[in-house]
């Protein structure tokens, strides 16, 4: 069900395909109040510490960090670390619980970007990796690094 998005990256994690195997991706809306949008607008967002949940029915990410705006309300300025609702589709958040009560899945925040003037997050549904498996893929990403970097020397010595 992977959507591609048109937008603009405002935050990306790298650690999740480090961590995770991502088997499946979701396009969420964020229910965002109007300071953190402009936050999230100036770049201002963070989440590499964050992961989503889904209770009574309702999707939340937690501990995604969005800075409090500068010009903002700086007497009553929210929580950065609060929850954030997230809005799917009721089909779509019947199935990630599904997916969420198997054993060794969870709910990870891949990206936020802008699309159509809207922040979005990509969540994946990923199976946490084993350290065999860590340096089993690091392994896999040298070996291609390694071969492009060879092709690229006998491209060289070919001109």
């Amino acid at each position: 069900m992977g959507k591609k998005n048109d937008g603009k990256e405002l935050a990306v994690n790298r650690r999740a395909s480090h961590d995770y195997f991502i088997e499946d991706t979701y396009e969420a809306g964020m229910v965002l109040t109007g300071t953190e949008i402009k936050s999230v607008r100036a770049g201002k967002v963070n989440i590499n510490d964050a992961f989503a949940t889904i209770r009574n029915g309702e999707a939340f990410v937690h501990n995604m960090h969005i800075s409090p705006f500068e010009q903002g309300n700086r007497f009553n300025p929210s929580d950065p670390r609060r929850p954030r609702k997230l809005l799917l589709k009721r089909r779509e958040i019947d199935k990630l619980l599904g997916v969420v009560k198997q054993q060794g899945y969870t709910l990870v925040p891949l990206k936020i970007y802008l699309k159509n003037g809207f922040a979005k997050l990509l969540i994946g549904v990923g199976k946490g990796k084993k350290q065999y498996d860590k340096r089993e893929t690091e392994a896999k990403r040298d070996a291609q690094r390694d071969i492009q970097r060879a092709l690229k020397e006998r491209q060289k010595v070919a001109r």
